[in-house]
């Protein structure tokens, strides 16, 4: 028997949604005890894999059992765990996994309901990348219709003080020269 700060085992251990490479496994906790949580040994009856998930701050009472091998036999076992430590095992439960081929006519229809969900996730994607790559190409262009005024105005007031520093430097460049000249004479 367990101590008495323990919480008792899980109780209804059920695996559900069988696939190939995953399951869901389910459980209820019985009432009257504080569970925060709980733990799962997983392994496969050949003995060649064994995993141990644990989790806690949860009230979840199901877990999916991921990356599992197809067409194989696995024993579970599930905890509860409480605040002052876990409960015993549960009762073993073994289920087996399907083949790959088994997989696509037992669940065609929720495959066809997942694609169509993904497609249309997809849409909405390319429909939101395609809205902010018309406001980024909008956003440039004003960026640079906004450059190329600026630079006009600039290139107008440049060619405009050109003009007007040429008349009189010219002016003054000419009696210069001559100086230049005399000091490279002496």
């Amino acid at each position: 028997l367990a101590p008495p700060d323990r919480p008792p085992s899980p109780v209804n251990v059920t695996v559900t949604q069988l696939k190939a490479n995953s399951a869901t496994v389910s459980w209820d906790v019985p009432e009257g005890d504080v569970v925060i949580g709980y733990a799962i040994l997983q392994q496969r009856q050949d003995g060649q894999m064994q995993r141990f998930i644990r989790e806690v701050n949860t009230t979840n009472r199901a877990c999916v059992l991921w990356d599992l091998a197809e067409d194989a036999d696995y024993i579970i076992q599930v905890q509860s765990i409480g605040l002052y430590g876990e409960s015993q095992a549960s009762k073993r439960v073994h289920f087996r996994t399907l083949k790959e081929t088994d997989r696509l006519p037992s669940n065609s229809s929720n495959q066809g309901d997942i694609t169509m969900e993904g497609l249309d996730k997809e849409r909405q994607l390319q429909t939101g990348e395609i809205i902010i790559i018309v406001a980024v190409l909008l956003m440039w262009a004003a960026v640079i219709a906004l450059f190329c005024r600026q630079y006009d105005i600039i290139k107008d007031n440049d060619s405009n003080n050109n003009k007007e520093k040429t008349k009189p430097s010219s002016e003054h460049s000419t009696p210069e020269r001559p100086t230049g000249g005399l000091l490279r004479s002496k």
